[in-house]
């Protein structure tokens, strides 16, 4: 592989994830080489290896003669996922409280607020790209901050297996995943460790429940 095929894969890499994690492409839609490398506008070959990195982070599948297919993850296999965020992701939080940049917990604020401001009481009005956007600039926020890069990893890979989990999305959560990160970077803005774990705790088991939920529905 050339030396600008290799500069391009990370590229590649990012633009294939953000087609999944945006929804543009669906658990279980086929990923054809050829009609991602022209629409990236580069080479099969970083495409290729942007594959493989997906693979091997196991967001998507070999399907044989079918090529490469987004994973449709099983309820168990997200929701074992999420019980190991829960585990994580407090600790997570608590390793960086104190150290978070404060600038960017303050443009985390006014965008949940704008969120907040744009909506009614049962999320209806939220720009979803938006709230994406802050989900994971939050989350992504605290796990560098913790000052553990094999932690912070893992952390990144798990949400982004909750992430892509074959469900609609929880519109009845929306305004209320917006307070909980409220809460959450109040705590951070304090440096309270005990009090940013707590928040984060609180975050992903109403997650949890809120699945959990909407599975049960008729």
């Amino acid at each position: 592989m050339g030396l600008q095929d290799q500069r391009l894969a990370p590229k590649a890499y990012q633009q294939i994830l953000d087609l999944i994690l945006s929804g543009k492409a669906r658990p279980g839609e086929h990923l054809n080489e050829r009609q991602l490398a022209d629409k990236l506008g580069m080479s099969r070959t970083p495409v290729r290896d942007a594959l493989l990195m997906l693979e091997a982070e196991d967001l998507i599948v070999r399907n044989g003669r079918m090529g490469v297919q987004i994973k449709q993850m099983r309820i168990d296999e997200f929701l074992d996922a999420l019980q190991v965020r829960a585990l994580l992701e407090p600790a997570v939080s608590r390793m960086a409280a104190g150290k978070v940049d404060l600038g960017a917990l303050d443009e985390l604020e006014r965008s949940l607020h704008a969120a907040l401001d744009m909506a009614d009481e049962t999320g209806r009005g939220m720009d979803r790209s938006q709230t994406r956007w802050i989900d994971d600039t939050l989350h992504r926020l605290i796990s560098d901050s913790a000052g553990n890069p094999q932690l912070s990893a893992i952390v990144r890979n798990l949400r982004r297996k909750t992430q892509i989990f074959d469900l609609k999305n929880l519109p009845e959560r929306a305004v209320a995943t917006c307070q909980e990160h409220l809460d959450i970077i109040a705590a951070l803005r304090l440096g309270d460790g005990e009090k940013t774990a707590e928040a984060m705790t609180r975050h992903l088991e109403n997650v949890r429940a809120s699945i959990i939920a909407r599975l049960s529905w008729p």
